[in-house]
């Protein structure tokens, strides 16, 4: 028997990419198809790499003909729209959030950082979030899920392990991460025009981006007392991919070696996360994949862990974990639907 799915936001680039990593799913029908913009338009020609896989069309954001229809619910919508619409799904239908709305347990901390009340504070309070190889048990059972943003998903399955160790300082953590232009969305902006991006770097909300808090909270949850990081993003011109370097202060003397084992022995079994000895992690080599490479250095002139991670902002970043969440939620394969090496070069 299929899971019945359906994706509410699909014409922006996270419901693009799930509607590509469902359409050939082996375990999933993909029901509907809503979108808040372009109406009425056939998939293919919205996204023209599923010519041929689907004939579906886009329809209304119609939560009750959604409810009634579908076993697992996609939300793939702007932050504050998945929290009006959840409240009439989860009695029917499990729900993936791909935004911000249901990643924080206390809506005080979402309301500071996205400066809205939470529609439905009391759901945060059952609400996953949704880094599977952390929450796999809560994500199982859970009605709602909220999936991580591609930041923190590379930042802390870089870091939470090393700090669990506790063979390096959780004071005084600094994240520098890069992403491409897609992490910004398929609306147009004059920061993500062409001519703006092209043959630039340049870093945004530094000090104040979304992201910290999220990465702030999963660390406090891992080590059991409040953690603070300083956390700066940079937006390069390529299309797909994130890149995070996070230094990490030793506490006391450690190897390369020692490093990279604790990172193998966190991470052994999982299916997406790559640990690499020799090499380093490079945003090409996951392009496409559900993977997270990850390694780590240690220069001990300068006492400090220096751990990265890469990862496709749009697949592990968003839409292909929802699906690994999903896998989870259903009792599938984790991996069922996402295990294909990424594109290269």
């Amino acid at each position: 028997m299929s899971i019945r799915a359906a994706i509410l936001g699909a014409s922006g680039y996270g419901g693009g990419e799930l509607a590509r990593l469902l359409v050939s799913h082996p375990g999933v029908e993909l029901v509907y198809l809503g979108a808040e913009s372009r109406q009425g338009e056939a998939v293919a020609d919205l996204y023209p790499n599923l010519r041929g896989f689907t004939s579906a069309s886009t329809g209304a954001i119609d939560p009750a003909r959604v409810a009634r229809e579908a076993d697992v619910v996609f939300l793939a919508l702007p932050t504050g729209k998945a929290m009006q619409l959840a409240p009439a799904l989860i009695d029917h239908a499990r729900v993936v959030d791909l935004g911000a709305d249901f990643r924080f347990k206390d809506s005080q901390v979402y309301e500071q950082w996205y400066h809205t009340p939470h529609a439905c504070p009391g759901l945060l309070d059952e609400a996953v979030y949704g880094l599977t190889e952390f929450h796999r048990s809560g994500v199982r059972q859970a009605r709602v899920v909220g999936n991580p943003g591609c930041y923190p998903t590379a930042a802390l399955l870089a870091i939470v392990p090393l700090l669990q160790s506790r063979r390096v300082n959780p004071a005084g953590v600094v994240i520098d991460a890069k992403s491409g232009v897609s992490g910004a969305g398929r609306g147009l902006s004059l920061s993500t025009h062409f001519s703006e991006v092209n043959e630039n770097v340049k870093p945004y909300a530094v000090a104040d981006h979304r992201h910290t808090p999220e990465i702030e909270q999963e660390l406090a949850a891992a080590l059991g007392r409040p953690a603070t990081v300083s956390f700066t993003p940079h937006l390069v011109p390529m299309t797909r991919g994130v890149l995070v370097t996070a230094y990490l202060p030793l506490a006391g003397r450690l190897t390369t070696d020692e490093a990279t084992l604790i990172l193998e022995e966190a991470y052994a079994g999982e299916p997406f996360a790559r640990v690499l000895a020799g090499d380093l992690p490079q945003t090409k080599a996951t392009s496409g994949s559900n993977f997270c490479d990850i390694a780590v250095r240690v220069d001990g002139r300068a006492g400090i862990a220096v751990a990265m991670a890469a990862l496709d902002n749009l697949v592990k970043g968003a839409s292909g974990q929802a699906v690994q969440n999903m896998n989870v939620m259903f009792g599938l394969p984790e991996d069922t639907g996402l295990r294909t090496p990424g594109l290269y070069p």
